[in-house]
């Protein structure tokens, strides 16, 4: 027989080889981003995704809005004040005050855009990526505005509305 690996079969480790392939494990580190450390040691983080979720990032500005020593209500000042104003407009709706209270809501969400979009820190106010939470109460809150004054007689009138809206209840 001859001492010669086969075809296809990896040659045996060489015991300097494994040596020198062991100390230059050692010796790496990882630089730039790093994500949390594995059983050999940090590990560059890459673009792609993981194949085993171990977090839930949060959202861009979803720290707090004060001090962490600050009581509770003090902390999530923004979403707080965007939800008063909200139950205030509710309150207002109660009493038969139609109009006002729904633009009371829509101008609550435009506002939960502004601070959005202009704080670094809103809290929980934060839910998703900034760009997408912007849109998200600016459009809703422009609709809820836009209807509340469309919605009783004698308030504004949208000639393209009309037709969406006879378009939708001849059919």
């Amino acid at each position: 027989m001859s001492a010669e690996p086969e075809q296809g079969a990896t040659p045996a480790k060489v015991p300097e080889a494994e040596a020198a392939e062991a100390e230059a494990v050692e010796d790496t580190e990882a630089k730039g981003a790093v994500s949390a450390p594995g059983p050999d040691g940090p590990k560059k983080t890459t673009r792609r995704f993981p194949l085993l979720t171990r977090d839930t990032a949060r959202p861009e500005g979803g720290g707090r809005a004060a001090a962490g020593d600050a009581p509770a209500p003090a902390r999530q000042w923004p979403l707080l004040s965007v939800l008063s104003t909200v139950g205030l407009g509710l309150l207002l709706t109660a009493f038969d005050v139609f109009r006002a209270g729904t633009i009371l809501i829509g101008l609550a969400l435009i506002g939960g855009a502004v601070m959005r979009w202009a704080l670094p820190g809103v809290g929980m106010l934060a839910v998703r990526s900034r760009f997408t939470d912007m849109v998200t109460y600016g459009a809703l809150g422009a609709v809820i505005v836009l209807l509340a004054l469309m919605a009783q007689p004698n308030g504004m009138q949208v000639p393209f509305l009309d037709g969406i809206l006879h378009f939708t209840i001849s059919s």
